[in-house]
């Protein structure tokens, strides 16, 4: 399993991580696709100047079991393994996390299960926490409720704010995704239940 596609929305800083960890021989895979439901996504023009495979299926005024095809007849071409989701703004439908079971990765920002859904990163701080954090997830049926894979903590600084705090909590984004992609896709880990027992 070594073909990765990344589905991204926006600027794609995690998948230029993923990208680098690549180049710089830490994570032995390839970018088969890169796919944007947003023409104007900042990481597929990235995606396009790494000389990467680059496609936008527009997903605008589409029903979500509709879109889903698309996307899952886009990957099937691309002979894609691991789907990388690096920002994708939108919720997969059944049928398609059916197509890729243990198959698809998600990061959130936040010490899953805590802070769930968007704004993780202003919950954070407005319930007073102390430790923040990111996880990467296997994708279900779930929002944000997949099996854990990784888990890295950010302290809150007395000072924080969301963006200082985003930006702290990026940076361990851009370390944890790649090493939870390795472990996956070298079958280093084994599934109990909900939990996900590395090797």
């Amino acid at each position: 399993m070594r073909r990765l596609g990344i589905l991204l929305s926006g600027r794609g800083s995690n998948f230029e991580a993923i990208a680098d960890s690549i180049s710089r021989g830490r994570l032995d895979a390839e970018i088969a696709v890169v796919i944007s439901n947003r023409a104007e996504a900042r990481g597929l023009e990235i995606a396009v100047q790494r000389g990467l495979n680059a496609v936008c299926l527009a997903s605008k005024g589409l029903d979500r079991e509709v879109y889903d095809r698309q996307l899952t007849a886009e990957l099937g071409k691309n002979r894609v393994e691991l789907v990388c989701l690096a920002g994708f703004m939108r919720l997969l439908s059944a049928h398609f996390i059916r197509e890729f079971p243990e198959r698809i990765l998600n990061i959130h920002p936040s010490l899953l299960p805590a802070f769930p859904r968007l704004d993780a990163q202003y919950q954070t701080l407005q319930h007073g926490v102390k430790i923040s954090a990111c996880t990467v997830h296997f994708v279900d049926e779930g929002l944000d409720a997949g099996p854990i894979i990784l888990q890295s903590a950010v302290p809150v600084l007395d000072d924080a704010t969301t963006d200082s705090l985003s930006a702290r909590i990026l940076k361990e984004e851009h370390r944890i995704y790649s090493q939870a992609i390795e472990i996956v896709l070298h079958g280093a880990y084994r599934l109990e239940n909900r939990r996900v027992l590395l090797r």
